[in-house]
């Protein structure tokens, strides 16, 4: 693992060349860590006034709790609730830089990341750059529709189902207010399925006092799934209780069916069906954010990079891939570990302490998942668990759920902001985010008529 030390930027605050990014000064060996997910964020939590220099890469200042995103979108949260300013969070890192930059290209024979801002030059590289919405190469879909992969994302969701019931209230076509008060959600994973209970939750207690002048049934929702069941990740109890929870929920699913087309007004189904519904939301899967550079015999299905089970990417020696990123092929995880949080924070953890251990002299250990188990929600009071061999549902599973979310959330003001939230609209079935400050986009485009 050891390479040449590359020079710093800079020697002082001035000193710097135009095509490269400032740095501090440090003897210590550098790592330079694209991305400040959860695992970038554990990995620099764990290298904390260590014997490294890490420099923390991220086109965003701040780091985004992803799981509450579609809270953001129903009005229900704040974006600043689940938000944290990456800078905040590393104050007291006296080793740990963080630069707001977007990184092009990696070029390895010169251990070089090229920026938007700049260049910078590495000891170690480790690529944690998340994933983004895939939308399997339909280009009506990706034109029309919107993803849920951050908050700018869950904003133009909000602002784009305000509107829209805005405008269903003043439209006189019958056709019309139909198409702008419809929601199709695709795909039946945990993001799918919880945007569905909550638009649920605001089509039966928001819209009946908010847009009195037409019945709450006018909304109506759509959950499409291209395989045979629902939230296919978990237990089969958990699969059949929410989906029984949509449906007691007036959400209409849609399994065996896939979406094949959708101009701004019409989906149009596998099948042949047709929704009429100006709010399409893809959930349906996600890809991996590759800056160019890596070897393409190493980046597999999803846009994945290939690591040994050290998340050594495979054909480097000094270039590590952790997070949804990255793929640990094994005979156990055969495509590789699930695209969630827990494994994410757990490569942090593990890579940053294997990095601590090679300055000790001691030998590497691979890395082992722990599965700490699953959980979704679908709505208030209903969730369902799997933890273990334990499958549980229902209120009990909500109390878990919500326990496990707030304190996974960074900062105590979040945490104190979403607790009183969560608590207001426990009793008053509120929500009181419902603003609309600006028009929502879809690729920078403005999308209301």
């Amino acid at each position: 693992m050891q390479t040449n030390k590359p020079s710093n930027c800079c020697t002082n605050i001035t000193g710097c060349e135009t095509d490269l990014i400032c740095l501090p000064p440090s003897k210590f060996k550098r790592i330079v860590v694209i991305g400040g997910g959860f695992a970038g964020l554990a990995f620099a939590k764990k290298l904390k006034n260590k014997n490294f220099q890490v420099i923390l890469i991220d086109k965003n200042n701040f780091h985004q709790f992803q799981p509450l995103l579609y809270q953001v979108a129903t009005s229900g949260l704040e974006p600043d609730s689940i938000a944290f300013p990456l800078r905040k969070q590393l104050s007291n890192y006296k080793n740990v830089t963080f630069r707001l930059a977007e990184v092009l290209k990696i070029e390895t024979s010169t251990n070089t990341v090229y920026t938007d801002k700049g260049l910078l030059t590495y000891d170690f590289l480790v690529i944690a750059t998340g994933t983004a919405t895939n939308f399997f190469g339909l280009k009506s879909v990706e034109e029309n529709s919107l993803g849920l992969k951050d908050i700018r994302d869950s904003l133009n969701i909000r602002h784009m189902m305000l509107q829209n019931l805005e405008q269903a209230a003043i439209t006189c076509n019958t056709n019309e207010r139909d198409a702008l008060t419809n929601f199709v959600i695709v795909g039946g994973g945990p993001a799918g399925i919880e945007m569905a209970g909550a638009l649920a939750e605001f089509c039966k207690y928001i819209l009946p006092k908010d847009y009195p002048e037409y019945p709450s049934s006018i909304m109506k929702i759509y959950l499409v799934e291209a395989s045979q069941k629902i939230l296919s990740v978990m237990s089969e109890n958990a699969s059949s209780k929410v989906t029984q929870y949509l449906k007691d929920l007036n959400v209409e699913v849609l399994l065996n069916e896939a979406v094949v087309d959708y101009d701004g007004k019409v989906v149009k189904t596998k099948s042949g069906k047709e929704i009429y519904a100006r709010n399409l939301i893809w959930a349906a899967g996600v890809k991996g954010q590759l800056p160019e550079g890596l070897d393409s015999n190493f980046i597999i299905h999803g846009q994945r990079i290939k690591t040994n089970e050290y998340l050594k990417v495979e054909g480097y020696n000094n270039v590590f891939a952790m997070g949804d990123v990255a793929a640990s092929i094994s005979d156990k995880t055969p495509k590789g570990h699930p695209q969630v949080a827990q494994p994410a924070i757990q490569q942090g953890d593990y890579l940053a302490e294997n990095f601590l251990r090679t300055i000790q002299n001691k030998p590497l250990k691979p890395f082992i998942y722990k599965d700490k188990g699953s959980l979704a929600t679908v709505g208030k009071r209903k969730a369902v668990a799997d933890i273990g061999k334990i499958k549980f549902s229902g209120y009990a599973a909500w109390l878990v759920w919500s326990f496990v979310h707030l304190m996974s959330i960074s900062g105590f003001k979040n945490k104190l902001l979403v607790g009183l939230n969560w608590a207001i609209s426990y009793f008053s079935y509120d929500k009181s985010n419902r603003l609309i400050i600006r028009n929502f986009k879809v690729n920078n485009k403005e999308s209301h008529e």
